[in-house]
């Protein structure tokens, strides 16, 4: 079976709580079967369809800091390749620490959890499990190489030339703004050794991660029963496991004790800066990771040691075990270095593209234009124009309708011909997509009262933003159309004067993030303030639609409009 899949359930269910907002609607969504002219006398039903301008946006590097989740690893899709580093800060688990007498460091690993779900026992009585959020190619995962290095660079919290306590934000280019570049050289200070270990997910002195499902057994030296060699002390779930020199660390922490490094927040950070981790291909090939950072799930550097035993015991020489943990604080930032082989360029937003471009990531976006110019044989505006069918007004205000609209729909066509040209494997087609307010940065009305909600992104919001229809219904099928339903947005522009702002159009990692109205900044030279939803951020996938101007006028993007009208 594919294992390329991401369903990233516990993303959504650990991470955010989503508020609805249980808007009262006007009128109710009112299906052909519901009411139609075979069963109702005075009403006639009909269905409109609306030119919609749309056009490809190119976007700027991209805000990659306070994201709930970090990313890892090689992808490649029909646009070419993106590969995504990330730097995090430690935090000491405490401070000011007494390590004791002639301590002995035994061994240091950093551990780096996947998204995983428990799906039985095996014969040993370990929990098995399934990843959730790593993207290969093929039956199984490919291996990627990793480098760890001590960072020079220090993430600030504020920004010092923003307003008074406004957030600094880092960009996918490893940029703090258009004029503050991250050299590779802060970043990669001293390099990590790997040491070799059983319990870990790597091979030493090359680097390579290899990817597996497997529980991780933890062992250490049974003191207790002479016949038993060792005793399992903890099983972790999968992740990244690297065993690494202590050598490092102990002149970095170990040897610090008691000097005011170790004593606060402020001095730590100061100090030590943070890691590193630079992901690479093998053989030109690798996978892409969400990994489970957040505080809390063990994401984390812990130093193994041992040290002379309490004064209270009669062995002069009995040792007592201790570890000392750096956890992954809350401050990281990913980086994505693109190397596309499809160049993504700037959309014509007055007359609309033939192809519409998305790509997760620092890559793309489309605009949406509904109702937009204005009509030739009127001099109305198309708006306008479409307001008069459907209510009254007085002084420009909705007095009474002459239309009910029971259903309203954005329908998008894959380019199925360009992504099979570009030889594009249906399974990195996103199966998501999201329509927002680009003018106030969040979901449209629909999505609030979408209740088709489930902490698993791909069914979730469904009935508003309508999952990739694929070639015979199969999840590994080619690609064929979206269907976006706007009923509510559509009734608000008619009833409640509310204002026909433009639209954007995003790849999504998990739909139900926008809930929150998480929204990242997009670096732009003119200092306007542009953001990207971060579950497009998050997603390294791509796909390319039929636009407006498509020369294939039966895969043309189209506004379709289901209403009810008296006799």
């Amino acid at each position: 079976m594919k294992k390329n899949k991401i369903i990233l359930q516990l993303i959504a269910f650990s991470l955010i709580i989503i508020s609805f907002i249980a808007c009262e609607s006007d009128f109710a969504d009112l299906e052909s079967d519901v009411l139609n002219s075979d069963i109702a006398t005075t009403f006639d039903t009909d269905s409109d369809q609306y030119d919609v301008i749309t056009y490809t946006k190119a976007l700027n590097p991209v805000q990659t800091n306070n994201l709930i989740l970090n990313t890892l690893g090689v992808y490649d899709d029909a646009y070419g390749r993106t590969t995504s580093s990330f730097v995090t800060q430690l935090t000491p688990s405490t401070y000011s620490p007494d390590f004791g007498d002639e301590v002995i460091v035994d061994s240091v690993v950093v551990t780096l959890p996947f998204f995983s779900t428990a799906t039985g026992t095996d014969t040993d009585g370990n929990l098995t499990y399934t990843i959730d959020s790593v993207i290969s190619t093929g039956d199984s995962y490919n291996d990627i190489k990793l480098r760890i290095f001590e960072n020079n660079y220090f993430l600030r919290n504020f920004d010092p030339s923003g307003d008074f306590g406004e957030s600094q934000a880092y960009y996918s280019n490893k940029t703090a703004s258009s004029s503050e570049i991250i050299s590779e050289g802060a970043l990669e200070g001293t390099e990590l050794d790997f040491l070799a270990a059983q319990e870990t997910s790597h091979t030493a002195d090359t680097n390579i991660i290899n990817i597996s499902e497997e529980v991780y057994v933890l062992e250490t030296a049974d003191t207790e029963d002479d016949d038993t060699d060792t005793v399992v002390t903890e099983r972790q779930a999968p992740g990244i496991r690297i065993k690494l020199d202590p050598t490092f660390w102990e002149q970095k922490i170990i040897a610090k004790e008691g000097d005011p490094v170790l004593s606060n927040e402020n001095n730590f950070l100061n100090y030590f800066r943070g890691l590193y981790f630079k992901a690479e291909a093998v053989d030109n090939k690798g996978s892409f990771m969400y990994l489970n950072t957040s505080s809390g799930n063990n994401a984390n550097v812990t130093i193994y040691y041992s040290k002379l035993t309490a004064s209270t015991t009669d062995e002069a020489d009995a040792r007592d075990n201790a570890t000392y943990v750096l956890n992954l604080a809350t401050n990281k930032v990913n980086f994505q270095v693109n190397d596309f082989t499809l160049p993504i360029n700037e959309g014509d937003s007055d007359n609309g593209d033939s192809r519409l471009y998305l790509k997760g990531g620092e890559g793309a976006v489309a605009g949406i234009k509904l109702f937009d110019g204005v009509d030739d044989e009127t001099g109305l505006s198309n708006f306008d124009k479409f307001r008069n069918k459907f209510v009254n007004l007085e002084n420009n205000e909705y007095t009474s309708s002459k239309r009910l609209v029971n259903e309203a729909n954005l329908i998008f066509y894959v380019d199925r011909d360009q992504l099979d040209i570009l030889g594009e494997d249906p399974e990195n087609e996103p199966d998501r997509i999201y329509l927002y307010d680009v003018a106030n940065n969040r979901p449209l009305t629909d999505y609030d009262n979408d209740f088709t909600n489930s902490i698993s992104p791909s069914f979730s919001k469904t009935n508003h933003l309508g999952r990739l229809e694929r070639v015979d219904g199969e999840n590994d099928g080619k690609g064929i159309k979206y269907k976006l339903k706007i009923t509510e947005h559509i009734n608000n522009l008619l009833l409640r004067d509310s204002t026909n702002v433009e639209l954007g159009l995003a790849v999504s990692m998990n739909v139900n993030l926008e809930g929150a109205f998480l929204q990242n900044k997009i670096q732009n030279s003119d200092d306007s303030n542009s953001t990207l939803p971060i579950s497009s951020i998050l997603s390294p996938r791509g796909t390319i639609l039929h636009g407006n101007n498509t020369s294939d006028e039966s895969k043309r993007v189209y506004l379709e409009i289901y209403y009810t009208e008296p006799n």
